[in-house]
């Protein structure tokens, strides 16, 4: 694999990320993590919310310092404790301890914000975050299910208060689900954030599962008899392109998400050693622009208002004079 930097910072991340909220058998894991690491990868992506997860990896990780462990906090936990949940202050200095604890280790390289919390000022967030880089405790920070104006708001106060900025953003996305095109991925390139994406094959709809009979055994979340009509026409499109290309579904349903833009990490969740090794095969693999089209044109997406009313705008001598269409981009 290849390396990237993450967002505006020197920290050099591998192309694919390596999920692991399905820790549960620590030698698989130990082979998991064997195979990433002989391919190159090097980000770990993990969560305080995701059960026994955390400290499943500080048991079978070694080489520590030679990974980018990343890990969140917001989600709640404790139910019955109000301020056990949240982005304010002390939610997250008792969520960092406790992940720091479980990891076995006494610094998180990014620390992500787990989802938005409305009732929490983000300066709040944003100063806390920065009080326990400055204590070392992490390196850099990101955030996770956000709206685009809120991560927008929190990197230019700490622009303007010389205060950590956001350096990543991460978001599901997937052929079936482009949301974050509208506003978030356009946001995330302006700010030069890194994205890490996960659900790439769509929770297994995408991975070449749909082709298996109802109720057929397999790591997939979902019965191919409940398919919409519109998953039945992205799958199909996946398994058309992999068979044209001698490629595998899951390789094509990734290498479409990574090649949409050069800000995107996607985060591979896998539960077997062979299962990584074949998705590890989407970095090798560039899609011609017909097997783009063919993808794309098998289901549609609406970017919506203002951009697809932009797009109009843009050519037209009406909007920006009769330049319009003899000026370039700067990306």
């Amino acid at each position: 694999m290849r390396y990237r930097l993450f967002g505006p910072t020197g920290l050099r991340v591998s192309e694919l990320a390596l999920g692991t909220m399905v820790l549960d058998d620590p030698r698989e894991w130990r082979r998991i993590l064997d195979t990433y690491a002989d391919a190159g990868g090097n980000v770990l992506d993990t969560a305080s919310a995701y059960g026994e997860g955390e400290s499943t990896l500080g048991t079978v990780l070694g080489r520590r310092d030679r990974f980018v462990i990343g890990t969140k906090y917001t989600l709640s936990r404790d139910a019955k404790d109000p301020n056990a949940a949240g982005n304010h202050r002390k939610n997250l200095v008792l969520s960092l301890e406790r992940s720091l604890r479980r990891l076995r280790t006494d610094y998180i390289d990014i620390y992500w914000v787990h989802i938005w919390d409305r009732h929490t000022p983000v300066e709040e967030t944003m100063r806390a975050l920065d009080d326990a880089v400055c204590a070392g405790k992490i390196l850099h920070i990101g955030i996770s299910d956000t709206p685009a104006w809120v991560v927008a708001r929190a990197n230019t106060l700490a622009q303007w208060r010389d205060r950590t900025p956001f350096a990543g953003l991460q978001v599901p996305y997937n052929l079936l689900k482009r949301d974050i095109e509208r506003e978030l991925l356009p946001m995330a390139e302006a700010f030069g954030l890194s994205v890490t994406t996960w659900a790439p094959l769509a929770r297994g709809v995408l991975s070449g599962a749909a082709d298996a009979p109802a109720g057929a055994p397999g790591p997939s979340r979902f019965d191919p008899a409940t398919l919409t009509a519109r998953e039945r026409a992205a799958a199909g499109a996946v398994r058309t392109v992999a068979d044209e290309l001698g490629a595998h579904p899951a390789q094509v349903a990734i290498a479409w998400t990574r090649g949409k833009s050069a800000a995107i990490l996607p985060i591979v969740g896998v539960r077997s050693a062979a299962q990584l090794t074949e998705n590890l095969g989407a970095v090798e693999l560039t899609l011609p622009e017909d097997a783009i089209r063919h993808l794309e044109d098998a289901v549609e997406f609406d970017p919506g208002f203002p951009s697809d009313f932009i797009a109009q705008c843009e050519p037209d001598p009406f909007v920006f004079g009769d330049a319009a269409t003899k000026v370039d981009a700067r990306r």
